[in-house]
């Protein structure tokens, strides 16, 4: 989730799927883990015609991906409120630290908001980690959604106010009948398990230091990028595992990883050959190409609950609901 640099800009989605102490299960085939530290809370379940709040924490955004996002919000079902500074502009941000940090606090207090989603990711979330009220957030808790850049939240969440957040799509990202079933299943539909497949596209591709990281120790470790040489993939992954150790994760899950390739003419390892160095040596069970990622074609992963991955099925299954 979040690597290079401490948390790179599209945090290098290195997720906690879920918490401590259980390893990995007979004929490496399962996995499961669960969070630790304080009691962790789960936000309460979304219901059709609530009202959803849309916010820019990281990147800015316009008037067009807001009217997008908007339009999905409400084919889905749901109500909009507009983050007050949802337009502002601030050199590739959406606005101040302040402005961002207000609007999120903001939508956290509003008792009639159930949701507070994403437009998108971008950068600059990083700066808003140590200017967030955990104390409001854990007294009103209530579902956070996105992806990207917006892992770094999930994380400093996670840890800071023990909330259960949802690494899933942002609002201006388009839409897939598949993305938008398990999302709403799992935000939705408190189920005692609930398993996640492969999207179909992706099912061929599937192959065997700040306050605010991951401690993905014991847990489901979910990892995620774009756009990147592989050699920053493979320094990024050295960085997480000399900080905790890849190894102590009961599982480490690659997602899809759009144009991770090198550039034309360099001399480079591949991706996959990249993965392999990190993956092949793990005792735990390691796999890559599932659905998550910056792809049309993406699940919703709860942080911090019960969860099993099953390589030979090739699904993610919840143990637990991820909301109440």
């Amino acid at each position: 989730m979040s690597s290079s640099e401490k948390i790179t800009r599209r945090a290098f989605a290195a997720l906690a799927a879920a918490a401590a102490g259980a390893s990995a299960l007979p004929a490496a085939a399962h996995a499961s883990s669960r969070a630790v530290h304080r009691r962790l809370i789960k936000p309460p379940r979304l219901r059709f015609g609530d009202t959803i709040a849309l916010v820019a924490p990281g990147g800015h955004t316009d008037d067009e991906a807001i009217r997008r996002a908007v339009h999905k919000i409400g084919q889905l079902g749901f109500r909009v409120r507009e983050g007050a500074h949802l337009r502002a502009v601030h050199g590739n941000y959406a606005g101040s630290v302040q402005q961002r940090c207000d609007d999120l606090h903001a939508m956290f207090r509003d008792p009639d908001v159930k949701a507070i989603w994403c437009i998108r990711g971008g950068s600059g979330c990083i700066s808003l980690l140590s200017s967030l009220n955990y104390r409001l957030i854990r007294a009103h808790p209530k579902i956070l959604i996105g992806y990207s850049d917006i892992t770094a939240l999930h994380l400093a969440i996670h840890r800071h106010a023990a909330l259960v957040t949802f690494h899933g799509p942002v609002a201006g990202s388009g839409p897939s009948d598949y993305t938008n079933t398990h999302m709403l299943a799992v935000l939705m539909e408190p189920q005692p398990t609930y398993t996640i497949p492969m999207a179909l596209e992706n099912a061929v591709r599937a192959l065997a230091g700040t306050p605010y990281a991951a401690d993905f120790r014991g847990a489901l470790l979910f990892l995620e990028e774009v756009n990147e040489a592989p050699y920053r993939i493979d320094r990024w992954m050295t960085q997480l595992d000399l900080a905790v150790g890849l190894r102590r994760a009961a599982a480490v899950m690659v997602g899809i990883c759009e144009n991770c390739v090198p550039n034309d003419g360099e001399t480079s390892l591949t991706l996959a050959e990249t993965l392999d160095i990190h993956l092949k040596a793990l005792v735990v069970p390691a796999v890559s190409g599932y659905s998550f990622g910056h792809i049309r074609h993406q699940f919703t992963l709860p942080m911090g609950i019960m969860a099993r991955l099953d390589t030979l099925r090739q699904t993610v299954t919840l143990l637990e609901p991820a909301v109440t």
